[in-house]
């Protein structure tokens, strides 16, 4: 995502780069997930973006009809180019065949910012969902894309999924110019790579990938032969002048093609890079392969940029969608980063840290960490795609809004056609409170928790295990019951309906759960104090009545916090014998 702040001290910027980076992607193949569906997520961080489901229905529009492309983070009008024929339904990420996109902004050099293009990376992904029914026809279709009409934004990377294969995707602008007029175009410096069946990826707003497989017209392609791209064998594709057009500009030291290192071409790795950015694929792929992993914990801190992660790793166990939720429910527990340790967490363990990152104290820098979870998540999802369940109900985007580890994963099918009210577009804004949007109301929770987190967060977890344990259960027992038969028979139409009352249902049932868990909460800890419960969470109360609580729990601080306060004011609290 585009949509992050900026760090204002001058010498932190030069020591530690200028942006604090949003976004999270892993990507699971179908042959590392337990039950052979694809996976991606995403997670979309920004302190200005609502949480909301999109919804693009399909249509038939004339020849010659022209479409107006709006910038998705700004709305700005970036110009109009040619409409399709006919368009795909897409719901939020995810289309009607099952092929889901995602993105983490890298930046990148700012030099090589086309700022004439006119497709922005957002309406890039939105439109090819329209438009593409594959992953690799989705590679092939953002290319001829920005070829045609320029590319208006700036470094990003893409996981691209369909239910039998998963791509990464990678580039940038190719704004400087050169002294060889040939190489001075619209388009993209670009390389997509199909993950190898059986392996994890993940990205988080750094460029990934070094060295480019060469083009042998068996497995390697350039864009000049950018039609064989639907060979079943090829499993790289890049931009045919990537490396001589570097070269010209002055981006690379690489002698050749076979030393030539994409990613540092495009966007350099820095400490910050790696300590904000890679670290969140580290705290991923940790949980993927613990053993495979562990010892590049040195760079994904930022010490050592030369100890390079690799691009993809083989899971150590097959990755379930509860994985997967795990996954992107990350405060590098286990790590030497882990948020929930240090003093910053508070006395309650709240794995958070407000903005912004960096910070100088006595002119020594130092930086809060970002993780996977984080506070100011407009939506997340995992987008699951199925090649043996039909399309309207084989795709589902589990689908959350506001922080990660306290959301819920709601089961979205790809056929609906309504969206939910309560995650609708127009319902609230960031601007506008709604009581019936479900990101508001998340927002009320998390938020509140934020204040006691370590006990709070039990009755959260609580009830979003439930809930999703749930909805897991349907999802497994309807593709294993008689009514799955039946479903095999239904018309598109009949699944559709079928697939839009389910996700519904999903959503209408997460609203009022949460809207429960929201008063429960301010009740039993008003105040600071916990109010006693039994084993079914009902509150004690006295043998006087109903409305006669037992008096309430009030924990210690831990005694790092008690050591850390008398450290700043011991004389004055001190109690004087």
């Amino acid at each position: 995502m585009k949509n992050f702040l900026y760090f204002t001290i001058a010498a932190v910027v030069t020591l530690l780069g200028s942006t604090i980076m949003a976004c999270t992607n892993f990507l699971v193949t179908k042959g590392a997930s337990a039950d052979g569906s694809t996976f991606i997520s995403y997670a979309a961080d920004s302190h200005v973006l609502y949480g909301e489901l999109y919804f693009r229905p399909a249509a038939t529009y004339p020849a010659g009809t022209m479409m107006t492309v709006e910038e998705w983070d700004t709305g700005r009008k970036l110009g109009e180019i040619k409409q399709a024929l006919n368009t795909y339904s897409v719901v939020g990420n995810i289309n009607e065949y099952q092929l889901a996109i995602g993105e983490t902004t890298f930046g990148g050099r700012e030099e090589l910012h086309d700022t004439t293009g006119i497709i922005d990376y957002g309406s890039l992904i939105y439109i090819t969902l329209q438009r593409a029914k594959t992953a690799r026809e989705a590679v092939k279709i953002m290319v001829e894309l920005t070829d045609e009409y320029g590319y208006a934004s700036e470094g990003e990377s893409f996981s691209i999924s369909d239910p039998n294969e998963v791509w990464y995707m990678e580039f940038t602008g190719r704004a400087k110019k050169a002294n060889n007029a040939k190489l001075n175009k619209k388009g993209l410096l670009m390389v997509a790579y199909k993950i190898p069946d059986g392996y994890v990826s993940g990205h988080a707003n750094q460029a990934r990938i070094t060295t480019i497989k060469k083009a042998d017209g068996k497995t390697s392609i350039t864009t000049n032969n950018l039609a064989k791209i639907f060979a079943p064998d090829i499993e790289c594709v890049y931009t045919a002048d990537i490396f001589e057009y570097c070269k010209a500009v002055n981006i690379t030291s690489a002698t050749s093609f076979d030393n030539f290192i994409f990613c540092d071409a495009i966007a350099p790795l820095t400490q910050n890079t790696a300590r904000s950015c890679e670290s969140r694929v580290f705290a991923g792929f940790m949980k993927f392969n613990k053993e495979a992993i562990k010892d590049y914990e040195d760079y994904a801190r930022g010490d050592n940029l030369q100890h390079r992660m690799p691009l993809w790793i083989k899971p150590a166990e097959k990755v379930t969608l509860n994985k997967m939720f795990d996954v992107m429910r990350d405060h590098f527990e286990g790590t030497s980063m882990d948020m929930t340790k240090d003093l910053g967490a508070g006395p309650f363990a709240c794995p958070y840290r407000w903005r912004p990152m960096h910070f100088t104290v006595d002119s020594v820098n130092y930086v809060h960490e970002r993780a996977t979870s984080t506070q100011q998540t407009g939506f997340s999802f995992i987008a699951q795609s199925r090649s043996w369940v039909r399309n309207e109900t084989g795709g589902i985007l589990w689908f959350g809004v506001d922080d990660s580890y306290t959301t819920v994963y709601m089961p979205m099918y790809c056929g609906i056609n309504k969206i939910p009210s309560s995650i609708r577009v127009g319902n609230g804004s960031m601007a506008e409170y709604s009581d019936s949007s479900m990101f508001w109301l998340f927002n009320r929770v998390s938020n509140f928790a934020y204040s006691r987190y370590s006990d709070m967060i039990v009755d959260i977890q609580k009830e979003q295990r439930e809930l999703e344990s749930g909805f897991q259960k349907d999802v497994l027992n309807y593709s294993a019951s008689s009514d799955y038969e039946k479903a095999k028979n239904m018309s598109h139409e009949e699944a559709v309906e079928f697939a839009t009352l389910y996700s519904n249902m999903a959503a209408d049932a997460t609203f009022q759960r949460w809207e429960k868990l929201d008063k429960y909460l301010l009740v039993k800890y008003i105040d600071g104090n916990i109010k006693k419960t039994d084993e079914k969470g009902n509150f004690k109360t006295t043998k006087y009545g109903k409305d006669r609580i037992e008096f309430p729990s009030q924990p210690q601080y831990p005694e790092k916090w008690y050591r850390a306060i008398i450290r700043d004011c011991g004389d004055n609290i001190r109690v004087k014998e």
